[in-house]
């Protein structure tokens, strides 16, 4: 059934919390009415910043504001499939799950099959679809401008020093966090199916060239797609001394599309219509950064999802698949071999339990 009102809670005030509250500000039909965190001045920032009240647990902030109908999840990643599940069974809430919405594609099934039970919604964030280079593309893809699909290509070469990973206990782990291909290189594997279409099999190399941590920090792939294309994937966060590209390409047998900048925010070449590349090219760089303006737009479709009963961009199959997808390439560097995507198994590394710092993170 449609909701009358979006009102808005968040839990987890780092830095994406406060683009989420902004984008709620400057959208009608939705309000923001709490914020949490375990560590109060992190909440209290923003309860300051957007004039809402601010917790450090947020069971009280969903019983003493049972308007809330929305929770915003933007937790350690690895927190986010146990705090979703007990917001949607407990306090029957919808949620917004920030990237990379979980580590293990099992927890997409649990968590769609209880809020389809209790008729409640689920909204992955992927934010960079609105982008309007990858609109374009999108477009020019689907109205074959740019021909038959032969190589899409990712190279992710950013820099994340040891003290980016020292900021928390949950950076830089399996367990709560994932490499450079979860945490920066997510909304990439994303666009590969987005524009591309299912992967079939891939074959990964990971390594940890640039910091003290048990994740990886540089991967190379090579994978096809279902249609028979080819692709390959670099992710690195062991640049130094700072980032320097994040590009994304699709050659086809009519012509050639690449996006770049700071967040696929460019579109750099599109040989269909050169002209265009001004054109469908956003500037972040003033204070928007990488997260660019997706998430007004995605907040527009979340209203209109709760308000209207409008079915949401990226439904249930859309966000599994691109959790499959990256889960297969641990798995496949696991194993060092080819892999399938589409196979209920899992990765023995992303995603695995660890009390230790789970219990950082609970109320």
């Amino acid at each position: 059934m449609a909701s009358s009102v979006t009102n808005i809670g968040v839990i987890g005030c780092g830095r994406i919390s406060g683009h989420h509250c902004n984008s709620i500000h400057a959208i009608d039909g939705v309000e923001l009415l709490a914020v949490c965190d375990l560590i109060s001045d992190k909440a209290e920032k923003y309860s300051r910043e957007f004039n809402v009240p601010w917790f450090k647990d947020y069971r009280r902030m969903l019983e003493e504001y049972p308007e809330i109908n929305t929770v915003v999840v933007a937790t350690p990643s690895g927190m986010h499939f146990e705090h979703g599940i007990e917001i949607i069974s407990h306090y029957k809430k919808n949620i917004i799950l920030e990237k990379p919405i979980f580590l293990r594609p099992d927890h997409v099934e649990i968590a769609y099959d209880k809020a389809e039970e209790l008729g409640l919604k689920l909204f992955p964030v992927f934010q960079n679809r609105y982008n309007k280079a990858v609109e374009r593309v999108k477009k020019a893809i689907v109205n074959d401008e740019l021909g038959d699909m032969r190589i899409m290509s990712v190279r992710v070469r950013w820099c994340r020093p040891q003290r980016y990973y020292d900021l928390a206990p949950w950076r830089g782990t399996f367990s709560h966090d994932g490499g450079a291909l979860t945490n920066q290189g997510v909304h990439h594997v994303d666009l590969l199916r987005y524009l591309g279409g299912n992967i079939d099999k891939v074959s990964s190399t990971m390594r940890t060239l640039g910091a003290s941590i048990e994740v990886e920090d540089t991967v190379v792939a090579t994978f096809t797609y279902e249609n028979g294309a080819v692709g390959v994937l670099e992710v690195t966060t062991s640049a130094r001394p700072d980032d320097y590209e994040a590009s994304i390409s699709f050659v086809g047998s009519k012509g050639l599309a690449q996006i770049g900048g700071i967040a696929v925010n460019e579109l750099q070449i599109f040989t269909p219509a050169p002209e265009s590349c001004n054109v469908y090219s956003e500037n972040f760089s003033s204070g928007i950064g990488i997260y660019g303006n997706g998430h007004k737009k995605m907040y527009k479709d979340i209203v209109s999802s709760l308000m209207q009963d409008q079915p949401f961009p990226v439904g249930r199959e859309d966000c599994l698949n691109t959790v499959k997808l990256l889960n297969s390439f641990y798995r496949s560097d696991e194993k060092s071999v080819w892999v399938k995507v589409d196979t209920p198994e899992l990765s023995t590394r992303l995603g695995r339990p660890n009390e230790e710092i789970s219990k950082l993170y609970r109320n």
